[in-house]
């Protein structure tokens, strides 16, 4: 599955890493700070609009911070890769301010658990906007609706045809899959030891993907 030509950014276990640690961030805000989800938008789209129409403007603002946050998660990784630096490629400096914001999120209290659902949608979003292939093939490390399509899809073609490479394809989606869900589990399990400090496994685990792809 190794292949030494494909990007850095590209590659299986830089991306494992990744999805790990979106699968954990997705755990972490939603039984540590106020049952929001930082990836999932969809399941904020779905809650907002349920506060919406029940008339909770309150609960409402809880899930359209989070959803304003990752529009422009998704801007803020646009931003940075049209400016080159010399010294590190654009993936990498957005991991390093996505540690940044993942890092000061654990100093923050149950009070300002919006603020902190905020800042991991907009690095959330900032992941997925970088890092958008795994092995030549387009992914997703912060959610899975798109894996499991592409992986069901592939399995269907691999079915019908024999064709190795839609074999390839498939059991990366579904290794991708089972990288988030076991990432989310871990973060369920340590939340109760380390509380809101959680999210710096989350931390280290994009750290070691920085390292990674030099």
């Amino acid at each position: 599955m190794y292949n030494p030509n494909t990007p850095a950014g590209e590659r299986l276990f830089p991306v494992a890493l990744l999805t790990l640690s979106g699968g954990l961030q997705d755990a972490y805000t939603y039984f540590c700070r106020g049952h929001v989800f930082a990836n999932a938008q969809t399941g904020n789209i779905v809650l907002l609009g349920q506060s919406l129409f029940s008339g909770s403007l309150s609960q409402a603002g809880r899930y359209l911070l989070p959803l304003l946050a990752f529009a422009l998660g998704v801007a803020a990784a646009e931003y940075v890769r049209t400016r080159p630096n010399r010294r590190l490629g654009w993936q990498q400096q957005v991991l390093l301010w996505e540690i940044a914001l993942l890092a000061a999120v654990g100093f923050f209290p149950p009070s300002m658990d919006l603020a902190a659902n905020a800042l991991v949608s907009f690095s959330c979003a900032m992941q997925v906007q970088s890092f958008r292939r795994v092995e030549g093939f387009a992914f997703a490390s912060t959610m899975c609706i798109g894996n499991l399509r592409g992986g069901t899809d592939a399995l269907c073609a691999f079915l019908r045809t024999k064709d190795r490479q839609e074999r390839k394809k498939a059991g990366l989606y579904f290794t991708v899959i089972l990288l988030f869900a076991l990432g989310a589990g871990a973060g369920s399990l340590i939340l109760t030891p380390l509380g809101l400090r959680a999210i710096w496994l989350s931390c280290a685990l994009l750290a070691l993907s920085f390292v990674l792809l030099f």
